[in-house]
C-alpha cells in the first residue's frame, strides 16, 4: 500500500483518449471500489471524499490547491538556476532521446559563446575539430578530477622575473604562501612572527607577532585565550577564497587569522604535540562546500576543522610517526606523510577509510669518475656504469607530499629521491633517484674525512591538475619536474636559482589584471599582457598562461637545525618566480 506521505491532490496531466468520448462519470460507487494491488479495495481518503465525481475522470483541468504534493515540491539546491538548461519551446510529448538533444545543442551554442565566436567569424569544421571537442574532453577532465593541463614545456625558464622580500624575519622562514588572487603574500619564521606582503610591490604591509606569555612560579599561564602564537611557526595555509590564513608550530595550537581585517579569529586546541602540517581543501566555499582544513601534528593524529562554523570536525589515525606533509585538492580526500613511519597515506573522509603506500624503497648512487680512474691493459681509460662505484640509500623518513589530480601525488624523503604514486598502485609508478645530486660533510675521524649523502627533499608543489611539479632541497635550485603524457614517470624540465634551504613551494596561478599591476612580474622581451596572447593557439586553448612559483627560504630546516646554510646569499625569506609561456 501506498504511503500517504507521497500522495497528491493534483490530477496527472494525461491526454484525453480519442476512441471514446464518453462524459465524465456521476457514480461515487465506482469511486469507492477502485480496485487496488492483489484485489483490495482502498478506501479514499479526506482528500478524495472533498472531490467532486468529475475529478474521478482524468481530465486536462486542475484544481488550485493551497498544500503542495511532493509531485510539485522543487527538491533541487537553492543555488541551482532552474532554467540553465531549459528551452522555452519544450514539448510535452518530447521523449527523453528528444531531451537529451536538444540540451546537448544549448550546451553547445554555450561553448561557442564562452569561445567568444560569432556568426560568419569561424570555420564550422574547425570547431568541430578542434575547439568543441577539446573543450569537452576538458570540461570532462575537469569534472573527474584527472589532469588535463600539459603546459611543463611552454614555459621559458631562462629569464624568470624574481620578487625576493627584505628584512623581514630574523630567523629561518619557514614557510611561504601566496593568495589565489595573487594580492598578498604571507612569510613565517622561527621568531615567531607572521609578515604580510603586498604582492604588487613587494613591500611589507603588516606584521603578525609573537604573543609573549607571562610565566609564575613555575608554570606557565593558560595560552588559550592568548591571540596569536607563542612559540616557532612551522606551517601556513591560504584558503580557497584567501579570507582566513591557517597557522600552526610548537605551541600546539592551529591558529585561524581574517586577512581582510588583520585579526586573530580562532585557535584550534587537541593536538598534544607541534603542529607540522597544514593544508585547506581546494573547492571554492559555498553552501554544499564548507572551507576545511587539514592540520597534521607530532602527535601522529590529522584533524579536520570546519571554517564555516568554527569548529571541530573529526581525527584520523593511522601514521606512526609525526604527520610531516599534507595535501588536498577539491574532492574530500587528503594526502599525507609519515615521516620514518614510511608511509603515505591517502584519505578518503567520507568514507572513513584510507590507503596506505609504503615507501622506503633504496636509490643508487653511481660515481662513474672513480671507476674511470683505473686503466685497461692497453691504456684506456675504464668507465661506464658497470665499472663505477655504486651508493645506496635506503629512505628512512618520508618529507613532503604534493597532489597532482585526485588520483595521482608525488612524495619526496630524506633519501632525495622522488617517488610518483597513483591510488591504482601500491607500489611507486616511477622513482627519480638522488633528484638533488650528492652533498659533502665534513667529519672528525681518523679513516674517513669526508662522507657523501643524498640532499632530502625538502619541498614538493604542483601546479594543480597539470603535468608540471616543482621540488626543493639546499643544492642552491629549485627544479622543475615533467610528467609524460601516460603518468607513467617524470623527467627534469629545467632550474632555477634559489640560496638556501627550500621550506615550502606554492604554485599560483594569477588573474591578468596581476601582471598589469605588478611591474616586477613583466618579462623582459615582452608585457605580461601581450605575453599570454602571443603564444600559439593551441597552447592557449589547453590553458597556458603565467603561473608564480613561491618559495619560502631560510638558512635552517624548519624542524630542525641539523641543516644549515649561512653562506654569502643565504638569507631568510620569500622569493616569487614569474613563469611565462615562451613567446
Amino acid at each position: 500500500m501506498p504511503d500517504a506521505f507521497f500522495a497528491t491532490n493534483k490530477n496527472r496531466k494525461r491526454k484525453r483518449s480519442t476512441a471514446r468520448d464518453d462524459g465524465p462519470s456521476t457514480s461515487k460507487k465506482a469511486a469507492r471500489n477502485v480496485k487496488g494491488k492483489g484485489g483490495k479495495t482502498r478506501k479514499a481518503d479526506g482528500a478524495t471524499k472533498k472531490r467532486s465525481a468529475a475529478d474521478e475522470e482524468l481530465s486536462d483541468e486542475t484544481q488550485d490547491d493551497d498544500r503542495e504534493g511532493i509531485d510539485e515540491m522543487d527538491l533541487r539546491a537553492p543555488d541551482v538556476d532552474p532554467n540553465a538548461y531549459e528551452s522555452a519551446e519544450e514539448d510535452e510529448d518530447e521523449t527523453p532521446a528528444e531531451k537529451r538533444l536538444r540540451l546537448a545543442k544549448l550546451y553547445l551554442e554555450s561553448v561557442k559563446q564562452g569561445l567568444s565566436l560569432a556568426e560568419g567569424e569561424f570555420d564550422a569544421a574547425e570547431i568541430d575539430r578542434e575547439l568543441i571537442s577539446a573543450r569537452l574532453k576538458q570540461d570532462v577532465l575537469e569534472h573527474s578530477g584527472k589532469i588535463h593541463l600539459f603546459v611543463a614545456d611552454t614555459f621559458d625558464l631562462s629569464h624568470t622575473p624574481t620578487l625576493r622580500t627584505k628584512r623581514g624575519h630574523r630567523f629561518s622562514v619557514t614557510a611561504a604562501v601566496a593568495s589565489h588572487d595573487a594580492r598578498w603574500l604571507y612569510s613565517s619564521g622561527k621568531e615567531g612572527s607572521i609578515i604580510k606582503w603586498d604582492l604588487q610591490t613587494g613591500r611589507q604591509a603588516h606584521m603578525f607577532h609573537k604573543c609573549r606569555v607571562d610565566k609564575g612560579k613555575g608554570k606557565s599561564r593558560e595560552i588559550g585565550d592568548v591571540k596569536g602564537h607563542t612559540d616557532e611557526i612551522f606551517v601556513l595555509a591560504i584558503s580557497p577564497d584567501g579570507r582566513y590564513l591557517a597557522s600552526g608550530g610548537k605551541d600546539r595550537r592551529v591558529g585561524v587569522w581574517d586577512v581582510e581585517k588583520n585579526e586573530w579569529v580562532k585557535g584550534f586546541g587537541g593536538h598534544r604535540d607541534c603542529i607540522s602540517a597544514l593544508a585547506f581543501r581546494k573547492a571554492t566555499p559555498s553552501l554544499q562546500t564548507p572551507t576545511q582544513l587539514y592540520s597534521g601534528s607530532y602527535d601522529r593524529t590529522i584533524k579536520l576543522f570546519d571554517l564555516s562554523t568554527m569548529g571541530y570536525v573529526e581525527t584520523l589515525f593511522g601514521h606512526q610517526d609525526p604527520v610531516l606533509a599534507i595535501d588536498a585538492l577539491r574532492a574530500e580526500t587528503a594526502v599525507s606523510a609519515g615521516g620514518r613511519d614510511k608511509t603515505v597515506r591517502f584519505w578518503k573522509v567520507p568514507e572513513e577509510t584510507q590507503l596506505v603506500f609504503r615507501g622506503g624503497g633504496g636509490s643508487k648512487w653511481y660515481d662513474e669518475f672513480d671507476g674511470m680512474e683505473e686503466d685497461n691493459e692497453d691504456g684506456t681509460q675504464k668507465g661506464g656504469k658497470d665499472n663505477a662505484r655504486s651508493e645506496s640509500f635506503v629512505e628512512g623518513s618520508i618529507e613532503c607530499v604534493a597532489m597532482i589530480d585526485e588520483t595521482t601525488f608525488v612524495s619526496g624523503g630524506d633519501s632525495g629521491s622522488i617517488s610518483l604514486w597513483s591510488t591504482q598502485r601500491k607500489k611507486p609508478l616511477f622513482t627519480q633517484a638522488v633528484a638533488h645530486g650528492m652533498d659533502l660533510s665534513h667529519v672528525e675521524t681518523e679513516d674517513v674525512a669526508m662522507v657523501r649523502k643524498p640532499r632530502w627533499v625538502t619541498a614538493l608543489a604542483s601546479l594543480r591538475y597539470s603535468d608540471l611539479f616543482a621540488s626543493g632541497s639546499w643544492d642552491g635550485e629549485i627544479r622543475l619536474w615533467k610528467l609524460d603524457s601516460k603518468l607513467k614517470s617524470f623527467s627534469l624540465v629545467g632550474t632555477i636559482a634559489a640560496r638556501g634551504v627550500v621550506n615550502s613551494l606554492q604554485f599560483v596561478t594569477p588573474p591578468k589584471e596581476f601582471f598589469a599591476a605588478a611591474s616586477w612580474a613583466s618579462p623582459s622581451s615582452a608585457s605580461a599582457s601581450e605575453a599570454p596572447a602571443r603564444a600559439n593557439g593551441k597552447q592557449a586553448k589547453l590553458g597556458s598562461s603565467p603561473v608564480l612559483l613561491v618559495a619560502g627560504v631560510g638558512q635552517e630546516t624548519r624542524f630542525g637545525r641539523w641543516i644549515q646554510q649561512k653562506g654569502e646569499g643565504h638569507v631568510n625569506g620569500a622569493i616569487v618566480f614569474a613563469l611565462h609561456p615562451r613567446t
